[in-house]
This record gives structure tokens, sequence and C-alpha cells, in this order.
């Protein structure tokens, strides 16, 4: 990896980083609303899912490592994650909405935003592994992915 882009790299990283930890969570006018934001935070992380089945294929060896599959949803996982930090912006706690979302979710939002940063790195870094050919880099990029998906899991999902 060029200087360049371990440069651009950590630039962007801390760009949102900075840029995620000054929202701050607003809650849900009302039920509609509430309703609304939850469907759309489900339909992101359904693509995420989507897009984590192959790369994790690759990395239990049951299908090929191809890194142009691995750069195209590096790429969208990266786009979606930033899309997450719109939707999880709005608390929807205070409703009755079918959700897997553990409400201190919105009280600890910094550290949300912060996973997010992370899921974002990861992408990034997912993309930059794909490109260089190098097959010993790929099962590492892929699960750094998982393991930031999973930190969230782990403290916001029921």
């Amino acid at each position: 990896m060029t200087f360049a882009l371990k440069t651009l790299i950590i630039a962007l990283s801390l760009s949102s980083l900075s840029c995620a930890m000054a929202a701050e969570p607003t809650p849900a006018m009302n039920k509609k609303h509430a309703e609304a934001y939850t469907e759309y935070r489900q339909s992101v992380f359904q693509l995420i899912k989507s897009n984590m089945a192959p790369l994790g294929g690759m990395a239990k060896g049951a299908i090929a490592y191809d890194p142009q599959v691995m750069q195209t949803n590096g790429m969208r996982i990266e786009q979606l994650a930033a899309m997450l930090s719109d939707y999880l912006q709005v608390d929807t706690s205070k409703f009755d909405v079918s959700t897997e979302a553990r409400p201190v979710i919105w009280d600890q939002f910094d550290d949300v935003q912060a996973k997010i940063a992370d899921l974002k790195t990861a992408a990034v870094n997912l993309q930059s592994a794909a490109q260089t050919g190098d097959e010993s880099l790929y099962k590492k990029a892929i699960g750094k992915v998982g393991a930031s998906c999973k930190s969230c899991h782990d403290d916001y999902k029921e």
C-alpha cells in the first residue's frame, strides 16, 4: 500500500470519526416516524448482510477468493455504513416498533458512531487488500469487517 493511499485512509477515517462524534440522536416525532426509520435501518442492515455473506464464505474457504467481489462489496459496505449513521440517529425507543435494537443504543450513541466509523475503515481496508492481489491479506481484511459488525451486534442488538 502506498504512502498516499495510507494517508488517504487515515484522513477519511478521522474525518468520518469526527463527523460521527458530532451527531446526537433525536427522538422520533411520532409512531409513524419511528416505524419508518426502523424500516429504513433494517433495510440497510439487510443490504450489509447480503454483502457480507459472500465475504464470509471466502474467509471460511467455502468459496474461492474473488478480489472483484471483495472490492465491490467493500465499497457497498462502506457506503451503507454511512447510511446507518443517518437512520440510527432517530431514537425510536419511545414507540412500540418491531426492532432488535436495544434502547441503550441511543444512550451510548458516541460509541455507536465510533463502531460505524470502524466498519467504514474496515471496508476501506478490505477494498485496499482486494486491490493488492495478495491472498494473504484477504482473510484478515474480511475478518476485520466481520469483527466490526459483531462488536455492534454484541452491544446493541437483542
